[in-house]
């Protein structure tokens, strides 16, 4: 069962965060260009002047947050930003999309075009101050995430239908080798948004349209899924101070106001699976 965590209706909810120091939780408004920050029964939105749609944590204060312009070390208590890195920054038609802090301490980063559809973009990744291409010719980056033990990354092509798993170099953490196809999601016309995986290994993944967060086993099964009152569900993240509650962001994009759904809002749904606290990334 699920519920209703933060009733906020947001037009494109993405890049859910739980800091693990903080014991926090942080979430994205893309389109209204808006980082929400959850405070006790409060939410404090930071506004930005461009598109912000993801972020991991750097120390007790701080986060990096992906921009359509940048990557840039934000300070949570002061709202100070100091730029890191451009970010296709001489492309006024694309935007930041899902990311995610992998175990090294890098930072993988997806691009889009703003408007859909419109160009492929990229995804990449940022270490040790170098941001490098990953994977060019990416039309809806999405589900970047990582197994326990450093050995795969995960990610999607959302208009492909499928998520991809990727080996990893154990020392550095860059890619080694093809990715293979972990899961083909187009049999069951599911289009896969963003995704987490859990201290057990297993990959939980949002489905854009069909509100619901879809669990997989290592070898691609379907274990279960997670049912939420809004269709469009768009990324989960595990926090809580048991990181056992899974939290999944959603949008409001095109939906009705007056159908008494939720729609926008973040969810909650506890003690489905222990999540891996999420890694430091590293400047």
């Amino acid at each position: 069962m699920s519920e209703v965590f933060d009733a906020t209706r947001c037009i494109l909810g993405e890049g859910p965060l739980w800091h693990p120091e903080r014991g926090q939780f942080l979430w994205f408004d893309i389109n209204r260009h808006q980082l929400l920050i959850r405070e006790g029964e409060q939410t404090r939105v930071v506004q930005f002047g461009e598109h912000v749609s993801a972020a991991g944590w750097v120390d007790d204060s701080s986060v990096l947050i992906a921009s359509e312009t940048r990557l840039f070390h934000f300070n949570l208590e002061t709202e100070k930003s100091e730029d890191v890195e451009g970010l296709e920054a001489d492309d006024p038609a694309t935007r930041s999309n899902d990311g995610r802090a992998d175990p090294w301490g890098g930072f993988w980063i997806g691009t889009m075009a703003k408007a859909e559809p419109g160009k492929p973009g990229a995804i990449y990744r940022y270490y040790k101050g170098e941001l490098r291409v990953l994977y060019p010719g990416v039309v809806i980056p999405n589900a970047m995430c990582f197994t326990p033990g450093r050995k795969f990354a995960y990610y999607a092509d959302t208009v492909d239908k499928r998520i991809l798993r990727q080996a990893l170099e154990p020392d550095r953490g860059w890619p080694e080798g093809e990715p293979e196809v972990f899961v083909d999601t187009s049999e069951a016309g599911l289009f896969p948004d963003g995704a987490v995986v859990d201290a057990a290994g297993t990959v939980w993944c949002a489905m854009f349209g069909a509100g619901k967060v879809v669990n997989y086993s290592p070898k691609g099964e379907v274990l279960g899924e997670i049912a939420f009152d809004a269709p469009q569900t768009t990324c989960p993240a595990f926090g809580g101070a048991e990181l056992t509650t899974m939290f999944c962001t959603s949008a409001a994009r095109d939906m009705p106001q007056d159908d008494g759904k939720p729609h926008g809002a973040v969810f909650a749904a506890h003690e489905v699976a222990k999540g891996q606290a999420e890694p430091r990334v590293r400047l």
